[in-house]
């Protein structure tokens, strides 16, 4: 597609297949892929096994200075994966405990800015496809394609309940329906970078969508931002 580069952000609500929709359309592009809420996994990760207490700021800064994020390629998932001070925990923060957590950590201003401040660095040469909560409006406002990503809230449930049950046969849909509505409730009324669609974003409801189709339309919209002819 050339040698133009450009910064493209997935934002949406949990559950729509952010994640799934920026590696895909990353690989299509020969782009980087950064998962901007694994960085904020792995906090909480970090938070919860040193029984960090986030409700008091000293404690906050002192932890965050513990902390290094980093990515690395993995060969067998031919992803970039997320590091915690030099450990791969890209499948540890996925539990149902970090789930819990994450939302109301990822609230406080601190945490935000600390990963605000290393997704701005990864964003540096452009050639990205960021997904996260507050990429389009807060980390990368002036990304050349923004995409924010939405879908029925029972499609999302059911979707995250199959995820988690293959991890954990004992959960049941109310605990995920539970996990997702709280979700979606933090990352929309917290004060700090709420959730919210930029003016600029194409809306994107995935709800009676296949992957291949939303990839297809993912691409069409990055092929128009690059002068692509379809």
């Amino acid at each position: 597609m050339g040698n133009k580069k450009i910064i493209i952000t997935i934002d949406g609500w949990s559950s729509c297949g952010k994640s799934t929709l920026a590696k895909e359309l990353a690989s299509a592009l020969t782009y980087l892929y950064i998962d901007s809420g694994a960085m904020y996994r792995a906090i909480t990760l970090y938070f919860l096994r040193n029984h960090v207490n986030w409700s008091k700021d000293k404690a906050v800064k002192e932890a965050l200075k513990d902390i290094e994020l980093d990515y690395a390629f993995n060969e067998s998932s031919q992803q970039n994966e997320i590091l915690l001070n030099g450990e791969n925990v890209e499948y540890v923060i996925r539990d149902m405990v970090v789930a819990e957590k994450v939302s109301e950590i990822a609230a406080i201003k601190e945490v935000r800015e600390f990963a605000v401040e290393q997704q701005r660095k990864l964003g540096k040469k452009k050639g990205i496809v960021m997904d996260g909560r507050d990429i389009g409006t807060v980390v990368f406002p002036r990304a050349d394609l923004k995409i924010f990503m939405t879908a029925d809230i029972a499609v999302r449930v059911e979707r995250r309940f199959k995820e988690l049950y293959a991890k954990n046969p004992n959960i049941t849909i109310e605990e995920v329906k539970n996990n997702v509505e709280m979700r979606d409730y933090i990352d929309s009324h917290r004060e700090i970078s709420p959730l919210k669609k930029a003016a600029d974003a194409v809306v994107l409801d995935n709800s009676n969508m296949t992957k291949d189709e939303q990839l297809r339309f993912a691409i069409d919209l990055a092929q128009k931002k690059l002068g692509v002819p379809a």
